[in-house]
């Protein structure tokens, strides 16, 4: 069974919409915050693979369902598991929580790309142990 990690975020001003709830875009970056600290957690500095590896990550394709609303100042909390781990991808469901409400769901999967070139190359080794570790 994949391992959950969790990461939560407040709601700001600047997250909300006219109308005061999270403006449906802001849960890309709410998710991806997480994924960045998920790699945190890992010891895996996606600055340091760029600089000594030449790669990146980028999103290939994100399918989001919004079952509920956040407001101002709501804690959200972030969840992530690895659902596929390939040879230069990585699937995540992702989850977000206030309370016990599922606020939305994503299902998202990353590439790893050459950085001069923007094609698909492997993950680089010890990230790729590090991530199935987790």
């Amino acid at each position: 069974m994949p391992s959950l990690f969790t990461w939560t975020v407040r709601v700001y001003y600047e997250d909300t919409d006219a109308g005061g709830i999270v403006y449906y875009a802001n849960y890309l970056k709410f998710f991806e915050r997480a994924r960045t600290e998920w790699l945190r957690s890992l010891d895996i500095h996606q600055q340091d693979l760029l600089a000594r590896e030449g790669v990146a990550f980028v999103v290939r394709s994100a399918a989001i369902d919004y079952l509920a609303a956040a407001r101002l100042d709501d804690d959200v909390r972030l969840t992530l598991t690895v659902e596929k781990l390939g040879r230069a991808s990585v699937q995540f469901a992702q989850q977000a929580w206030r309370g016990e409400t599922l606020l939305a769901r994503a299902d998202v999967k990353v590439g790893c790309v050459d950085a001069a070139t923007m094609r698909p190359r492997p993950l680089p080794d010890l990230a790729a142990a590090k991530m199935r570790a987790a």
